[in-house]
């Protein structure tokens, strides 16, 4: 699979890495992906997150829920000078990544899909579907 140009360029304009990480998305079955360098972004929003909440007697527990998410489980993968990236085994199964894969940027990240799932997922835009198959097309690929 390959990592879009316009993402790489985001990704190596932060630094020096030829890295992405790779994580569960909260909301959607898909996968989660960025550069090493939004960690720390990352990692800063859950802080300020926290500090909202933290005279909810529940918000530490599931503060220390969204961490062990956030940075336990991920995995750190490299890509090659034209993009390629080969997603783990444990990755794949965690996006339900099959034979292909749909990369959407979403701002400071993108998401990895499996096109079947991004298809059906109810809580995705028509007009997102409506590329995604354009996409697919443009590959001889329908689903």
């Amino acid at each position: 699979m390959s990592v879009p140009a316009f993402l790489r360029q985001v990704i190596e304009r932060r630094g020096d890495a030829r890295n992405i990480v790779l994580a569960k998305h909260d909301a959607f079955k898909a996968l989660s992906a960025y550069d090493p360098a939004y960690a720390a972004l990352k990692h800063a929003k859950l802080e300020r997150l926290a500090e909202k909440t933290e005279t909810d007697p529940a918000a530490e527990l599931e503060h220390a829920r969204r961490t062990m998410m956030a940075f336990g489980a991920t995995e750190e993968v490299p890509y090659d000078s034209s993009g390629r990236v080969l997603l783990p085994p444990m990755m794949r199964a965690k996006g339900g990544i099959e034979e292909l894969a749909l990369f959407i940027g979403v701002g400071e990240t993108f998401q990895i899909w499996n096109p079947k799932l991004f298809l059906a997922d109810p809580n995705i835009a028509d007009d997102m579907k409506d590329i995604a198959r354009f996409r697919l097309d443009e590959r001889g690929v329908s689903l």
